[in-house]
């Protein structure tokens, strides 16, 4: 008798999911990452020497750049001249319509940036990091792709919200390989 019962349990289950499995297999997910907008920092993928210096001539760091998240992301592994490394994720938050770097550096750094692509061609984003003296220093950089296929990277900093900017860092990233 319970064998019975437990079949014509299953059996009453059938029709259900009969019903249920027609809407499952039609609810397939939404693309995802697949707008043009999530393809604007592509031109900084793969792996790069980064040179610096006076002349833009002394190697300072390699970089590098891949797809992450199923192409939604990309991810920065930088590793300077002295060994020093660090990380950042970039995003499109399409919600936001501006991309988005968090940078953790191997000094304790952590970095917020937020901006977009420019008319020109190039990425710019802008931030701001604690001075050490109870205010903020703002922090600005910019990508810009070259004829050459290599990038220029362009970071400024600002101690009086942005009216005056110093020159903290001028690289040329040279392809070593594309991603």
């Amino acid at each position: 008798m319970r064998r019975r019962a437990r079949t014509f349990s299953l059996l009453a289950l059938l029709p259900l999911v009969a019903t249920l499995a027609p809407a499952a297999a039609q609810q397939t997910p939404p693309p995802a990452c697949e707008a043009p907008e999530h393809r604007q920092f592509d031109f900084w993928l793969g792996e790069w020497d980064v040179t610096g210096g006076p002349k833009l001539d002394t190697i300072v760091g390699r970089n590098a750049i891949v797809r992450v998240a199923s192409g939604c992301a990309l991810r920065e592994h930088w590793v300077n001249s002295g060994g020093r490394d660090g990380h950042s994720l970039n995003v499109y938050d399409r919600e936001a319509k501006r991309w988005t770097q968090f940078w953790i550096g191997s000094d304790g750094v952590v970095l917020r940036l937020e901006g977009g692509l420019r008319d020109d061609g190039a990425m710019a984003m802008e931030g701001v990091l604690p001075d050490g003296k109870g205010g903020q220093q703002r922090q600005r950089i910019v990508w810009t792709p070259r004829e050459d296929s290599s990038v220029e990277q362009r970071w400024e900093t600002s101690d009086d919200e942005g009216a005056h900017w110093q020159l903290s860092f001028l690289g040329i990233y040279r392809r070593l390989r594309k991603e």
